[in-house]
């Protein structure tokens, strides 16, 4: 059975997850449809490569991966690649380019039909080609360019690093572009304190939410490999005043 997983930023009210899978089951009813999430903020490409970053690895090999995130302007084409024996199909619009360090060779599906709402329909022939194991690049012409996209990345002296936060999850816990192999590069062995807001610092780094008193912010090191500031047992975004894009600072004493 074909896996296909889907990542938009259709939310739940409107009929367009529908659409779309049933588009998807028309073309192969075969078809196991996992949904990763429809909750990625509106357009917000950004939080749509982060959730689809770190998701795919934990997908069988020959997972088909449909991402659909701020891809409604007009003119905007589909694009399918391979990687690490997956496939992945969405827009050009530089969301891949967040994904993928090394951007893989693209192919740019063949439209189907001329409405401007028929994406959906274009994706559905696509997914049904790859399901049926034919080449991918009988799927469209090879892409050439893509647009790319260049995430910010945390700046970093021989004493402090400086990052921003990149993602805030359901329960409101904030995760921050340092990666542990960074973070632990700068800090060499010496004790850090973190600074946010006009919040007091954490200068304690710890391996489980429950480290700390309810109430209590921490700092620890997600799923991701990234560094993320929560609260035990509360919301940190809300709490602390900590949203997208601010900026956050780590001295190393």
């Amino acid at each position: 059975m074909q896996t296909v997983t889907l990542t938009t930023d259709f939310g739940h009210d409107d009929y367009y997850v529908a659409l779309l899978k049933g588009t998807l089951l028309r073309h192969n009813p075969g078809l196991q449809i996992v949904d990763i999430s429809h909750n990625v903020n509106h357009f917000d490409i950004v939080q749509g490569a982060f959730v689809l970053k770190n998701t795919y690895p934990s997908f069988p090999d020959g997972t088909i991966h449909i991402v659909t995130v701020n891809n409604s302007a007009e003119g905007r084409s589909l694009i399918c690649l391979e990687f690490a024996n997956q496939f992945f199909i969405g827009p050009d619009n530089g969301i891949f380019s967040l994904i993928f360090p090394d951007m893989p060779e693209a192919w740019r599906l063949d439209p189907v039909g001329e409405s401007p709402f028929s994406a959906q329909t274009t994706i559905a022939t696509a997914v049904a080609h790859l399901a049926s194991a034919k080449p991918l690049y009988e799927v469209g012409l090879p892409a050439g360019e893509v647009v790319q996209r260049i995430a910010l990345q945390p700046v970093t002296t021989h004493s402090q690093i400086r990052g921003s936060v990149i993602y805030v999850d359901h329960y409101e816990n904030v995760t921050i572009n340092i990666t542990q192999a960074l973070f632990e590069k700068v800090r060499n062995g010496r004790k850090f304190a973190l600074f946010f807001k006009r919040n007091d610092p954490i200068t304690t780094l710890s391996r489980h939410y429950t480290d700390v008193t309810v109430g209590e912010p921490l700092c620890l090191f997600n799923a991701a490999g990234l560094l993320e500031i929560a609260v035990c047992m509360g919301k940190a975004s809300s709490l602390l005043g900590l949203k997208l894009d601010d900026m956050v600072q780590i001295d190393f004493l």
